[in-house]
Parts: structure tokens; sequence; C-alpha cells
């Protein structure tokens, strides 16, 4: 993992300064200090808190997985990660393009012929992964039907802001379908029958399975408060339908943070997902994560993540030559489904990751506010 081993010996200072200061404490409970105040004033009946810092994992796990069966949240708990799943997706294809099966600088016409002639086929893979389309709806259209459906409504469409950010479901679940289809196989059997054994994370899923199912979690509306679980739609999978736990999404930090062992492949695949694509506004754009600068002001963290920004065309510089960021930086990905919500953040060079998982979608900047507060004070405590 090239561009997480390059930041961590780039910056070393601030490890040594973590180093100085000792042993954390209990982050549990300071987690718990953040989180539980939202928690209660969002009415979310069940959430987890992971923490992983300096190989060491901690977690803070709050009320109930389901109401009507008493079921309590612990760490193995599997909720709905929205569209953190999108971190899959990105591998995926890094992994792709890591074997030679396919370029991330190909033509989406290339893999789609479809398309050839068309603005959508001109886009390249990278261009899918990054969101970086100049105007894509968020939701796959109700004509849309299928992914026959879909690929017939693309041959139509054209950029209504050139060169522009717009974040859609759209872009990554094709991209999902794309590597899938190179790889000659369905994207779920991919997922959970290549990457995710490879990644060391045996219990995080697409489909659900039988024996896993009193784990799985119930998601409540925020508006209804009735009991909810994801609905199959076009590029579910790919785009937001993947469930874990707090246990495995700690893992997956681990990874990141070289905390864990991974194959060279998965690996250098890791390391593509963190190199810079684009430059926004508030932040570099990676593969699916985005990252800022620490520290960083909680403003500049909650205009990244507003949904005002989500949800309109934003203007982003491609970067032409991928690559790997330098200085402190904090990555995150938010996610949701409409009974779910989560957060997952990092700064390798602190060896620290979060990840938050809830059973009820709540706002992004409440989501940011606590992590945010927690994450400060763990690189505060002497």
């Amino acid at each position: 993992m090239k561009t997480v081993i390059g930041a961590a010996a780039v910056l070393a200072p601030l490890a040594a300064v973590a180093e100085e200061r000792g042993t954390a404490g209990d982050l549990a409970a300071l987690a718990e200090t953040h989180f539980a105040p939202v928690l209660a004033a969002r009415a979310v009946p069940g959430a987890v808190v992971g923490i992983t810092y300096r190989g060491e994992h901690h977690l803070f796990a709050h009320g109930l997985a389901d109401r009507a069966g008493g079921v309590a949240v612990d760490g193995d708990t599997l909720f709905e990660l929205g569209s953190i799943s999108k971190l899959f997706t990105v591998t995926l294809a890094a992994l792709a393009d890591e074997r030679g099966i396919l370029s991330l600088d190909d033509r989406v016409a290339a893999h789609l012929p479809e398309l050839e002639g068309t603005d959508f086929g001109a886009l390249r893979l990278r261009d899918l992964g990054t969101h970086h389309t100049g105007g894509m709806p968020l939701q796959v259209p109700d004509e849309a039907g299928d992914v026959a459906g879909l690929i017939a409504w693309a041959k139509t469409w054209a950029p209504e802001q050139p060169g522009a950010r717009s974040y859609s479901n759209i872009s990554v679940g094709l991209l999902g379908h794309i590597v899938a289809q190179a790889v000659g196989q369905g994207y779920a059997e991919a997922l959970e029958s290549d990457l995710l054994p490879a990644m060391g994370m045996g219990d995080t899923w697409v489909e659900v399975p039988q024996a896993a199912m009193p784990r799985y979690a119930f998601g409540y509306h925020r508006e209804t408060d009735a009991p909810i679980r994801v609905s199959p739609g076009v590029f579910d999978a790919e785009a937001y339908g993947v469930k874990s736990s707090g246990a495995e999404m700690l893992h997956l930090l681990d990874l990141y943070l070289g905390q864990a062992e991974v194959g060279d492949e998965v690996g250098a695949a890791l390391g593509v997902t963190l190199a810079s694509y684009g430059e926004t506004g508030p932040y570099v754009q990676h593969l699916i994560w985005e990252s800022y600068p620490w520290p960083v002001d909680e403003a500049q963290l909650q205009l990244g993540n507003s949904y005002d920004f989500i949800l309109k065309p934003q203007p982003m510089a491609r970067v032409e030559v991928p690559e790997p960021v330098t200085g402190t930086r904090i990555f995150n990905k938010t996610g949701a489904t409409n009974g779910f919500g989560g957060y997952i953040v990092m700064l390798p060079e602190a060896e620290l990751g979060v990840i938050y998982l809830g059973n009820r979608n709540i706002p992004n900047g409440d989501r940011i506010s606590a992590t945010y507060g927690l994450i400060a004070d763990i690189l505060a405590q002497k």
C-alpha cells in the first residue's frame, strides 16, 4: 500500500507526538461521551462506535438492533453501510486494474460498446469512481427498471455541467457492473468470493446468509419509526447494499492503517483508492474517499459532507496523473439507507480510525460533529 506507507513516512512527526502522549485510556467511554447525546436527541435505537488506535480496538455499543426481539447491539451486529459500500466497489475495480483485467483509464465504451459515440461512453472508469461526470442524477431514474434500461437511458444522457463532480449511485453502480462483467462473475459473487476473503472480511455481505440473520439489525425509518431494511434496486449491491459490523469495519481500517496484513495485490489496490484524482473546494477526491488537511476546521468537514454539496454538481479540477497525497490528512465517507446511517474516518499518520454505524439515518452533520470531537479529544489526550 504505497500511498499509505509513503504518507506515514512523511508524517512521522505526528505519530511521534502521539507516542509521547502514552496510552489513550478508555476510548470507549470517550466515544460514549461524544455520541450518547446525539443518539438520544435523534432517538437512534441502536448504534456502535468503533475506534482503532495504534492497533488497539475500542468499542462503544448502544441500544437495540431489534426492538421487537430486544436484541442488543454489539461489535458483531450487522448494519447496512449505505454508500460506504462504494469503498468496496472501487477497491474491486482497483484490484482488477492491478491484475491487468482492465484499466481505470479505460473509456466506459471499451466495456459497454453500445455506448460508443455517447457522452457516457466517453467517461473513464476512474471518472465513475470519483463522481467526475459533469452532472449525473443521484438515483437511477424510475424508467430504468433494470441494467438494460439504465444503459438505454445512458445513451441519451448528456452532462449538465461538464467538468463538475456530481455524486451519483449510477456512476459507481455502473463501475461495479463493468468490473463484474470483466472478471466474469456477478458483482456480489466477485465481492464475496474474491475481494472480501482476500481482505480477511468473512462477515461482510451483500446477501446476509440465513445463519447470520439474527445479527442483522433492523433499521428504523426516521419519519415513521417503522422497522425497515434496504429494498432491491438497480445497482443496489454496487452502490449501497453491503452489510457489515463494527468489528469488520475496524479490520478494514486496520488494513488501510497498516495494522493488519494483506496480500500484495489487494494492498496495492487499497493504495490506489487513496491516490488523488481531483480537487474540489473543501477536499481532495480519491476513489470514493474524500480527504482534508489535518487539522481542519469542523466547518470545512461539514461543508464537504453537506447535503447541498452532495446533491448539486460542484466544480472539480481533475488530476490527470493520480498521485499520493502528502501532508497530514483525514479521510472520510458517509453512508445511509432509509433505515441506517454510518460514517467512516481515518487519520493514517496518527494510526487512528473511527467507524460509526446506527440503525436510524441521522443527519450527516450530527455524525461528523460527534466524530470530530472524539478524534480531537483522542489526539489531545496526554
